[in-house]
């Protein structure tokens, strides 16, 4: 959640509930305006089986799954989520499903579990994209 309110607002406000949220969002990207829907799961509500996560990975077009580099728990379950996406999406179409891992939290170094090499490795294994941020800088 505070991922997606900074990204939206430009403002970081560190404790959130357990609430999923569904935002919309204009921007100009490249010259063109952009509508945003963001579908922002917290990691709780993430673990779900059924029809919730179905009905989420369903809804959206791409997908930017978060971990916190403090956190290697969080880092686990990736590898599992993003086959479950692949699979729902791709098992569709054969066109590959835009899919981002973002690790967060880097401004907590010294709390670090999970190392940015470890971040990239998934990533280029998974065959998706990699950043790590900073939620609070």
């Amino acid at each position: 959640a505070a991922l997606t309110v900074r990204f939206l607002t430009r403002r970081f406000i560190g404790e959130y509930g357990d609430m999923e949220f569904i935002y919309s969002h204009n921007m100009t990207v490249d010259g063109r305006e952009i509508l945003f829907h963001i579908w922002d799961v917290p990691n709780s509500q993430q673990a779900e089986e059924g029809s919730s996560e179905e009905k989420r990975i369903q809804w959206a077009d791409s997908f930017v799954l978060v971990y916190s580099i403090c956190d290697r728990a969080s880092f686990n379950i990736l590898p599992l989520k993003i086959q479950i996406i692949k699979a729902a999406k791709e098992g569709q179409s054969q066109e590959k499903v835009p899919i981002v891992i973002v690790g967060n939290k880097r401004d907590l170094h010294h709390q670090r579990v999970v190392s940015s090499e470890e971040g990239r490795l998934l990533a280029l294994s998974l065959d998706c994209g990699f950043y790590e941020v900073s939620a609070a800088e």
